[in-house]
């Protein structure tokens, strides 16, 4: 398996994190509440379905930078024993902080976000150089 596989499998985890909070919607606003457009006055979804929604805005937010720089790694070559083990650490740990976000685990949920930010910062350090 390569870095790119690893990309691939973390963008369709990604894209599969909406159902857990759309789900609670449906069960509190009805089939009308979830295809309608947002109003303020709906009814608040469970905290933790809050709490996996914003998990998910923030899972896109770090892909964005993830995924180019994966992309970049391969494209110049550099996709190697690091690159490799960064986007299978990535993969684990943004899995992993969807989870316990969800479940309102804040200190495991730092410890997650942070192997993934170390994913991603390693990735950019063999882009740079800095590292083989």
């Amino acid at each position: 398996m390569t870095a790119i596989h690893w990309l691939a499998a973390t963008c369709l985890l990604t894209a599969l994190f909406w159902p857990t909070y759309v789900l609670n919607r449906l069960a509190v606003r009805g089939f009308w509440g979830v295809v309608d457009n947002p109003d303020p006055a709906d009814k608040p979804l469970a905290a933790w379905a809050q709490r996996a929604r914003a998990a998910h805005t923030n899972a896109v937010e770090n892909l964005v930078v993830f995924a180019p720089l994966v992309l970049a790694a391969e494209a110049l070559g550099l996709g190697g024993g690091i690159t490799l083990a960064a986007s299978v650490v990535y993969f684990v740990a943004r899995l992993a902080h969807f989870v316990v976000y969800t479940a309102g685990l804040p200190v495991v949920r730092t410890l997650a976000f942070t192997a993934a930010w170390l994913a991603q910062a390693a990735v950019a350090l063999v882009i740079l150089r800095v590292v083989l």
